[in-house]
């Protein structure tokens, strides 16, 4: 429930198998909603206790969303480093206007411009959740809950 500090082991894949990101090695802590975790992978662990499991698939409106196509942009060249070796398929960070950064995937240079995908890797897929919860702290939230 919301206000549980819950540490876990999690994995994400696509639903061949392929895996996006793993905690195996280093066990991960979050209080439930404080938006450290989406919510679609927050409701998979509401009701665990610890020593469960829960494995679901989640489709890309409980994940990431859908690909949108006006977050793959043109840019300049010239906004690159001269030596700055660009191929598909790099991640580079970008900085925001306020600041912040985003990454971004290159999807295709030349010698004027690049196309740069800003979509989430994992936006338009389905994405399979494995969890398992280590620990559970209601501690938390108020008794009148």
């Amino acid at each position: 429930m919301p206000g549980s500090t819950v540490k876990l082991h999690f994995s994400l894949s696509l639903t061949d198998g392929t895996v996006a990101f793993d905690t195996e090695d280093d066990a991960m802590t979050c209080t439930l909603g404080d938006g450290t975790l989406l919510p679609g992978l927050e409701l998979a662990l509401y009701g665990l206790t610890a020593g469960e499991e829960q494995t679901l698939t989640l489709t890309p409106e409980q994940a990431w969303g859908e690909r949108k196509a006006e977050l793959v942009k043109e840019m300049p060249r010239s906004d690159f480093p001269a030596d700055a070796r660009l191929e598909a398929g790099q991640v580079l960070s970008f900085s925001l206007p306020d600041g912040d950064e985003t990454l971004g995937v290159l999807l295709s240079t030349d010698e004027d411009k690049v196309l740069v995908d800003f979509n989430h890797p994992l936006s338009g897929q389905d994405v399979v959740f494995q969890a398992h919860v280590l620990e559970v702290n209601n501690s938390g939230i108020p008794d009148d809950e």
